[in-house]
């Protein structure tokens, strides 16, 4: 990596929040407790966390339920509503069911977001979705399963769970006021290989924590591996995200694609 690089890199580390050292117990421990805290502090009784059968929703969804265990054995009062939120019938749903069997959730709810989504896509369509209508349906998807979880949390005096970390941070690998919308993100700092670390540790099964990641948001195109729209490895960003040398065609993308997203990691601009 040559000088510039190299100093993107600590301030793109920096800003994210990536730590130079990593252990799963200590990691595991810091993050319940962050959770359980934030209970008490804001009062409220429940989280909720739609959970889709990656690794990423399972090792949050299991850190929530630790954590309003850990609430409960104080004498509060605390729930972990897990939510399952297909397109009509989810192709990996056996994947889901497999992390819901590890979570453990409390509740688990079920909404299926496919008419609403149909039926906004069918409102809009006279805006001209053009060729690209599959991609922005995608995103309509996403942004559904946020009001399901929304509306849901706000019945139930509840915040809403994120799962975004590290890598798809820095790669603005989410939609914005979609999966990105969300009360507290228990997973931030942290790279991918280190969430599969922490999901393992809770007990995860290597079906989980192994899964190949997906959005599995377009319908003509359902399936498609993460690295393959992202341009680049998942060990690539995390070699980067945690101070290793990547060579200068990764590191040209990840800075790139770091600064083309930005807006989806800042606050909406005001006036003044």
């Amino acid at each position: 990596m040559n000088p510039e690089s190299r100093y993107l890199q600590e301030l793109i580390i920096a800003e994210l929040g990536v730590p130079a050292s990593f252990d799963p117990d200590t990691e595991i421990e810091r993050r319940v407790d962050f959770l359980a805290d934030q209970l008490r502090r804001t009062r409220a009784t429940s989280y909720v966390l739609g959970i889709s059968g990656g690794v990423d929703s399972a090792t949050a969804g299991r850190l929530c339920q630790l954590a309003v265990e850990r609430v409960r054995s104080e004498g509060g009062q605390a729930t972990f509503i897990a939510m399952r939120l297909p397109y009509g019938v989810q192709a990996d749903e056996a994947d889901a069911q497999r992390s819901l069997e590890f979570i453990k959730p409390d509740e688990t709810l079920v909404v299926d977001i496919k008419p609403a989504t149909d039926a906004l896509v069918e409102s809009v369509r006279h805006a001209g979705l053009g060729d690209r209508e599959d991609f922005h349906t995608g995103n309509i998807k996403a942004r559904q399963r946020m009001i399901a979880q929304y509306a849901v949390a706000g019945a139930r005096g509840g915040l809403v769970v994120g799962t975004d970390h590290a890598a798809e941070a820095v790669m603005g690998f989410y939609t914005k006021y979609g999966d990105g919308a969300c009360d507290l993100t228990p997973l931030s700092g942290l790279t991918k290989r280190r969430v599969r670390e922490v999901g393992a540790r809770l007990g995860a099964a290597p079906e989980i924590t192994g899964k190949v990641p997906t959005a599995d948001l377009e319908s003509n195109n359902p399936g498609v591996p993460d690295e393959a729209v992202l341009g680049v490895t998942y060990d690539q960003i995390d070699d980067f995200l945690e101070g290793h040398d990547v060579d200068e065609k990764a590191a040209s993308t990840i800075i790139a694609t770091h600064r083309r997203t930005a807006h989806k990691r800042a606050v909406p601009l005001a006036f003044s």
